[in-house]
């Protein structure tokens, strides 16, 4: 028996985001599947493969593609990335439900962990860049620790580690959406 730790989430939940180990992950995306039950989906996987600790979105987006989704914006591939984001959003419609994937640096307790809600990602604000909101909903990969150097730190962060993540969520996206709800 699945315990749902996550109540469904609609238009009057509260924007937050909630730490979560890998196990509670399909908790969080089953929820926001049955908000949408037949709304296609996009998955935006922000990241670039010339960083190890920022290479997790495209790791996931390969994923998901490798499984069949054709929704998914961003993988080792074709990144989505600083340098192209805005313009791979100006090619999405409007209205089209989308979930943003990325890492981050954050304290040390969380990393390992992954941070979700109903609410947009910030890309690239732990290296101080400011870029477009992306998301109606987001999930954060904590890989490593925030610093004094945030690129020097995700050039140095453990490959096996950021790929143990990007398993785990493309993992909990297939088993959560078992179909490709496409647009």
């Amino acid at each position: 028996m699945q315990l749902n730790l996550f109540p469904p989430l609609d238009s009057r939940s509260a924007e937050r985001r909630q730490k979560m180990a890998g196990a509670q992950l399909s908790g969080f995306l089953q929820s926001v599947a049955a908000a949408h039950p037949s709304e296609p989906i996009m998955f935006i996987c922000i990241g670039t493969d010339r960083s190890t600790g920022d290479a997790l979105g495209p790791l996931v987006g390969t994923r998901l593609r490798e499984s069949g989704w054709t929704n998914v914006i961003g993988c080792l591939d074709e990144p989505c990335d600083s340098s192209n984001l805005e313009a791979r959003l100006a090619e999405l419609p409007e209205n089209l439900l989308t979930i943003a994937i990325d890492a981050c640096l954050g304290h040390p307790s969380t990393v390992g962990y992954y941070l979700a809600g109903n609410q947009p990602l910030l890309p690239a604000e732990s290296v101080g860049m400011a870029l477009p909101a992306v998301g109606r909903y987001s999930i954060a990969a904590v890989v490593n620790t925030n610093g004094p150097k945030p690129y020097w730190t995700l050039q140095t962060t453990s490959l096996r580690f950021v790929m143990k993540m990007a398993h785990e969520l493309a993992d909990a996206i297939l088993q959560s959406f078992p179909g490709n709800r496409q647009e």
